[in-house]
């Protein structure tokens, strides 16, 4: 994908693009079921952990991971923590610098028995934010990077911090023609 001329500006490998602007230089696609997978080993950990208030989700990445915890651990009771700090970017893709974090929507107190719940931490710049609001949640996410990775307790993988994560929810799976039928897909 390395310098690859036909790729979107904001996608990693874009010829258009400096280092400043897109530290991504990998990326990948977790698939659906890997992601089911993963959701359900991270479920059996938590599960010997013992009881849980209930699930704190970090909109929008962690609702998906948090329903099927909630489901592998039959937890019913659920919130959410609404912030936004990566959004669409202007040519349609996804944004791969974060912005400022907006707050949305907190929960009450320190988090006190309850598990909080994400897909990924990155930077960690989010996860401090929301570590700092509630600090005795236990914070569980699927996948975490090396500069996040302190402030989870609980992950299923780790992946380098230049990787862009694509989550089954952010793609669009398409039929590809076969190259002998024509393609000019790399």
């Amino acid at each position: 994908m390395a310098n690859d001329p036909s790729a979107p500006p904001d996608r990693p490998g874009a010829a258009a693009r400096s280092e400043d602007l897109n530290p991504y230089k990998d990326e990948i696609v977790i698939s659906w079921p890997e992601l089911h997978r993963d959701a359900r080993y991270l479920s059996r950990v938590l599960h010997g952990m013992g009881e849980w208030k209930g699930i704190i989700a970090i909109t929008r990445g962690g609702l998906v991971p948090a329903a099927l915890i909630a489901r592998e651990l039959e937890i019913r009771l659920i919130d959410t923590v609404c912030v936004v700090s990566y959004g669409a970017s202007s040519a349609g893709g996804a944004q791969q610098k974060q912005g400022e974090l907006t707050w949305l929507k907190m929960v009450e107190g320190d988090g006190e028995g309850w598990l909080l719940v994400d897909d990924l931490v990155d930077t960690g710049r989010t996860a401090r934010a929301v570590r700092e609001r509630l600090p005795k949640a236990h914070f569980a996410c699927l996948y975490a990077k090396p500069k996040g990775r302190p402030l989870v307790d609980t992950f299923v993988k780790e992946f380098k911090q230049e990787k862009w994560i694509y989550f089954p929810w952010d793609i669009d799976y398409r039929f590809v023609t076969p190259i002998k039928h024509g393609s000019d897909a790399p």
